[in-house]
């Protein structure tokens, strides 16, 4: 492929269209050469040596019976032979059969024939010999004896000839191989000339037909003679403004090749830079993936220092229109480290009127005194509650399962703590929309380094011990009796919920619509602590996989966010009417679901080797948020009122059972499948 022109040298060439055309020098035979002469030609030039040597058929049909050489040089002239013309140069049959006829042709020069017996002896001088007489039988005799000697002569020198004449044909068919390459080679040139020739041709046929129609144009024209004149000499004068041009481009050119040849030095250095940075980032890359999977143990580590079950202390705010307690009502002291330190303890002063002293005067208040991993009084926000168990969420997505419950009398703000305030604050958001935005930060965040993770969400309610789908849509809106827990498949560990909905969700936006729909579809009612009492457990979980294709690694672990029912105790003495009867069921069924979670608590605590998982649907759904490497987190939300006392104790007392104290184990590696 011909490289392409630069478009200045087109203009030059455009500029000198008119000069008459330089033929270059053919590569073809000229006249005069020994390769003038075609196959009919050599064969009519050497017609005359057929004629001498045709006396030598035996010889030629050994020649001619071997495979035809593609090329053939000058034979050597022997005695009693000619030399055959050179072979031209030449391609395809006609070669071939040029090359045949040489060889054809290629023959001994004729011998002396031979004297028929009886003839007479030939006579020196010229003169004609005289026919011996037929009684002569001895001169007849020597006469034949000559004649045989003579041919026997001629038989040796035929011999002779016929060996060189192999040797030469020998010569001949190696010569021709080296003559048929250089004739490929002639052959392909004179194609390359063909198709230049073809192109000139079709060049010179454009400017031909444009030599017409200026002559047309000219002849019709004559009176602006001098006017296309006066034009001529402008666009002379143009030219050599543009020559001049062309000239300085060809400089900038020369200039640009100079610099290109120098960025083309420095784009090498770049790249040899760009391999020795790629070796870096995958060294880099390892130690990376090295330094997170350290993280990662060590953040588990840190974690099951704190304790793999947790109980934070949560006091909600007075609301307007209801009294202020009396002052050391609810008292939070200060840590080990001083005012400095987040509040871990908490104490509550109840007074007994029913009690009194031997003078009358009524008993001083009792003070109850509580300790837990974290308390966070009346005053502390949305924000501060998440920044606490940021660390604990980041934990599913390592591959630990986590489960938080929100534990509490009704109206201590349980749904407040998980789900957040109405109106679409940011400032009241719960923990449930915090931890997904959080968790799928994090997601993105580890996508640079090869993680990629998919979540899967579900949110249902249990109410009496029946599981309901609070995503359900529809027609399934209601039918709660169909949903069951059962195991993913056979020797599966995983459990799910029949008939429920499982949705992919990948932003915000997506779990405020679950969020929004689950609240609507939740079952409450009127108590007397609350005008809308939350009468079930909700329970929802984010099912994470997490997988490393460049590594092969995967991890999945739940995320279980429960709000609980309300804990109020029953009152024995109450005479319930028949509309309170079923109020009186459910509170019964929350009091024992409670009751069973307790004893699971406790029997994890102790490490005891029969956990009544299947008591309750709560423990049961959670049974694998809740045992082995999972990390539980239990709010346990109180009341701020003097007259929710009793039940704030209740709660509090709940909860210091389920606490344990910090202490070191072993490192347990997380749900890698």
């Amino acid at each position: 492929m011909e490289p392409q022109r630069s478009p200045l040298l087109e203009v030059r060439g455009n500029i000198q269209l008119k000069r008459p055309p330089v033929k270059a020098p053919s590569r073809l035979p000229l006249p005069g050469t020994r390769f003038k002469r075609g196959p009919d030609q050599m064969e009519d030039a050497l017609e005359p040596e057929k004629k001498r040597t045709r006396g030598l058929d035996t010889v030629t049909k050994i020649a001619t019976s071997r495979p035809r050489a593609p090329a053939l040089t000058t034979v050597p002239q022997t005695q009693g032979q000619t030399t055959a013309p050179k072979v031209p140069k030449k391609t395809g049959p006609r070669c071939s059969t040029a090359i045949a006829t040489v060889l054809k042709n290629q023959k001994p020069g004729p011998a002396a024939p031979a004297q028929k017996p009886g003839a007479a002896a030939p006579v020196l001088g010229g003169r004609k010999p005289t026919k011996r007489p037929a009684w002569d039988l001895k001169g007849q005799l020597c006469d034949l004896n000559a004649e045989l000697k003579c041919c026997r002569e001629r038989t040796q020198t035929l011999d002779q000839e016929n060996q060189q004449l192999q040797d030469q044909l020998r010569e001949a068919q190696q010569q021709a191989k080296s003559l048929g390459a250089e004739c490929r080679t002639l052959e392909e040139e004179l194609a390359r000339a063909q198709a230049q020739a073809e192109q000139g041709q079709q060049e010179l046929g454009n400017l031909r037909a444009r030599v017409l129609e200026l002559e047309e144009q000219l002849g019709t024209q004559q009176g602006l003679v001098q006017e296309l004149q006066k034009e001529q000499l402008g666009l002379q004068e143009e030219r050599r403004g543009l020559a001049a041009r062309l000239e300085e481009q060809e400089r900038r050119l020369q200039a640009s090749e100079a610099a290109l040849s120098g960025s083309q030095a420095e784009v090498a250095s770049l790249r040899q830079e760009a391999t020795t940075q790629a070796a870096l980032l995958v060294e880099q890359g390892e130690r990376l993936h090295g330094l997170e999977m350290e993280r990662r143990r060590l953040h588990n580590q840190l974690q099951e220092l704190k304790g793999n079950i947790r109980v934070f202390c949560r006091v909600r705010p007075v609301l307007p229109g209801e009294p202020t307690p009396p002052p050391g009502f609810l008292l939070f002291p200060s840590g080990p480290g001083g005012p400095s330190d987040p509040p871990t303890r908490l104490s509550l002063s109840r007074s007994d009127e029913r009690r009194g002293t031997l003078s009358g005067a009524p008993a001083p208040p009792t003070r109850h005194d509580f300790s837990f991993d974290r308390v966070f009084p009346p005053g502390s926000g949305q924000d501060e509650v998440f920044e606490e168990i940021a660390m604990l969420v980041q934990s599913a997505l390592d591959g630990y399962p986590v489960c938080i419950f929100a534990y509490g009398q009704t109206g201590s703000g349980k749904t407040f703590t998980m789900e957040g305030g109405p109106g679409g604050d940011p400032q009241v958001e719960g923990l449930i929309p915090r931890a997904l935005r959080h968790l799928f930060s994090v997601a993105q965040e580890l996508g640079s380094q090869g993680w990629t993770y998919s979540f899967v969400a579900s949110y249902v309610e249990i109410y009496n011990e029946t599981v309901r789908d609070l995503l359900a849509t529809g027609t399934r809106k209601g039918q709660g009796g169909e949903c069951e827990i059962r195991r993913a498949g056979p020797g599966s560990e995983e459990l799910t919920v029949t008939n429920a909905r499982y949705v992919p969700v990948s932003c915000e936006k997506e779990v405020e619509a679950l969020l929004h729909l689950a609240h609507q579809n939740r079952a409450v009612a009127r108590t007397a602590q609350n005008e809308r009492s939350s009468r079930s457990h909700s329970v929802f979980q984010l099912q994470i996989s997490g997988e490393h294709a460049g590594r092969g690694l995967q991890c999945g672990a739940p995320l279980s966010l429960v709000d609980l029912a309300g804990s109020e105790r029953l009152d024995p003495g109450l005479t319930l009417g028949p509309g309170e009867r079923e109020r009186l069921r459910e509170t019964q069924a929350i009091n024992s679901s409670l009751s069973t979670l307790g004893l699971v608590i406790m029997a994890l605590s102790n490490k005891e080797s029969h956990v009544p998982y299947r008591n309750s649907k709560l423990t049961y759904l959670l049974q694998n948020s809740l045992g082995g490497s999972a990390k539980m987190l239990m709010f346990v939300n109180i009341s701020p009122l003097e007259e929710n006392v009793s039940e704030s104790l209740n709660s509090l007392r709940f909860a210091s059972k389920v606490q344990l104290p910090p202490s070191p184990g072993p490192v347990r590696t997380p749900g890698w499948l």
